[in-house]
């Protein structure tokens, strides 16, 4: 479950959006308040916010969001005591409040009104009120036994490394099956592989890079393995053909209606390794 939180000033206009009848908006928690519509709860706000009139942001939003699988099982019991611990985990007190379920788009999500003035007029402290809102979240998803953060990130981090690991074999399979002569070639042979592979190329025409796109992800070649940035593919393209080969055909090429040229440095760093192998095994250039 992710938190988020801040102070604002527009108590009613935002009280209006979390009672959106078009989100399918239902109120699953209040406290200290019996208005009915959202000028009425405003103005229960307002009348406790007199008491301090040194606070401008006096009302405090926060966004409890479920993950979607989560959120598929919460009943409006569940909604109520997600407000409830979550509320006491901030440290938020005796205060007005009011929270909608919001269901749209198959995402549940709650809204969460407090009055940040409390009935002795005290304004409460917002110091990091970002970090505390999701660090709450976290606890409350952890005593409900629901997903955190945490628990989202390892599984994307996990899920991650099986992606990276799936590229790098394509690209391997690519090299070994293909062995392609250019940079177009190779993008074309990744494509047969199922590996969607994006040129970054710059305002001079310059190819500077690659992204691969694979089952949802989206990754730089340097992030996946070491030896998928565009120059040590240009290394072992020039390994395989010689360099001379090599700097014909890919010294500029055809790319979609532009003609493309290596950036600089990337086409330097890879003649100069390409050289130096043929003088580390003395044939000379």
């Amino acid at each position: 479950m992710i938190g988020k939180g801040k102070s604002i000033a527009h108590t009613k206009v935002s009280i209006r959006y979390g009672w959106n009848q078009e989100k399918n908006a239902e109120v699953v928690y209040r406290q200290h308040l019996a208005g009915e519509n959202p000028a009425e709860i405003n103005a229960e706000f307002r009348f406790v916010q007199e008491m301090n009139h040194n606070c401008q942001k006096n009302t405090l939003s926060f966004v409890l969001s479920p993950t979607i699988e989560d959120g598929k099982s919460l009943k409006p019991k569940d909604l109520k005591e997600i407000c409830e611990r979550f509320s006491k985990e901030m440290k938020l007190g005796d205060r007005q409040a009011i929270a909608f379920v919001h269901r749209d788009k198959d995402h549940t999500h709650i809204h969460l009104y407090v009055n940040r003035i409390d009935f002795k007029g005290v304004a409460y402290n917002d110091s990091f009120i970002g970090k505390k809102s999701q660090l709450a979240a976290e606890k409350v998803a952890e005593q409900m036994k629901l997903t955190t953060v945490k628990l989202v990130q390892m599984e994307k981090d996990f899920n991650l490394r099986d992606v990276r690991s799936e590229i790098k074999r394509r690209h391997d399979l690519t090299m070994k099956q293909f062995q392609p002569k250019t940079f177009k070639d190779y993008i074309e042979a990744m494509r047969v592989n199922k590996v969607v592979v994006v040129a970054s190329i710059n305002k001079a025409d310059r190819l500077q890079g690659f992204r691969f796109h694979f089952d949802g992800y989206d990754l730089k070649g340097s992030a996946i393995d070491r030896s998928m940035s565009i120059g040590n593919i240009g290394k072992e393209m020039a390994a395989t053909m010689g360099v001379k080969e090599f700097v014909r055909n890919n010294s500029q090429f055809i790319m979609g209606d532009r003609v493309v040229r290596l950036a600089t440095n990337v086409a330097m760093n890879i003649l100069k390794h390409a050289i130096e192998r043929l003088i580390t095994r003395g044939i000379g250039y």
